[in-house]
């Protein structure tokens, strides 16, 4: 995910034509569409702000009571340090990018601080990803199948309020996503090392999670699910 995302910030950084015309393109149409479907404005707003990136910080915050409370220290640690990463990081890349938002005659939406990569497509991609992960070593195969599915439709619903709500360009929230997953990928990926360099099996964190060996300590109660 490094190579495409960087590829990414040089196309915006530079202005790469064919990306300013279609981040130009999708933002006028879009914007054209809300101006007259004010139900639709209503709607973006409350997936926006439902899914924001305080929505998802402090449900981690509440997982990660939960992991501590239930003796799960370690997992605590990756949740909140890949949160804590994924957020200085944007904070970083919006200050060194500079971006400006979109700006159109009647917006329908404002939003503070630079545009790329888009905090709320970041933050919930991280988000979902954490919680997801945290939680796969309860569920069947199939239920886990069905919460992938699940998150990939709240990351891409956030990512396309941002752009139907023309506080962001396509190319923003597509950094945000890109970036999100890669830092997953890699705080999970330094994780699954430490696993086992510590002596513990191999295990795919995408289909049994971050650490299933703390699925009795992470479950409801202390139960665990033995559906497999």
């Amino acid at each position: 995910m490094a190579v495409p995302f960087t590829v990414l910030v040089v196309l915006v950084t530079t202005s790469f034509p064919p990306l300013y015309q279609l981040d130009r393109g999708v933002a006028a149409t879009l914007h054209a569409w809300a101006l007259d479907h004010p139900g639709w404005v209503t709607l973006l707003d409350l997936w926006t702000d439902v899914f924001s990136p305080e929505s998802w910080r402090a449900a981690v915050a509440l997982a990660v009571l939960w992991l501590v409370y239930r003796g799960a220290p370690r997992l605590a640690a990756w949740a909140v340090t890949t949160m804590v990463a994924g957020g200085l990081l944007g904070l970083g890349l919006k200050f060194v990018v500079d971006r400006a938002r979109p700006h159109l005659p009647d917006p329908i939406a404002v939003a503070p601080g630079a545009s790329f990569p888009s905090g709320h497509a970041l933050n919930a991609t991280i988000g979902a990803g954490v919680l997801i992960l945290l939680v796969l070593p309860h569920l069947s195969r199939r239920a886990r199948t069905l919460l992938w599915c699940a998150g990939a439709v709240v990351v891409v619903g956030v990512a396309y309020t941002r752009v139907a709500l023309v506080v962001h360009w396509v190319s923003d929230v597509v950094g945000g996503v890109i970036l999100g997953i890669a830092v997953v990928t890699a705080t999970t990926a330094a994780f699954e090392t430490w696993r086992r360099d510590s002596g513990r099996r191999p295990v795919e964190p995408h289909l049994e999670g971050v650490e299933p060996e703390a699925e009795e300590q992470t479950a409801p109660e202390g139960k665990a699910h033995d559906d497999r």
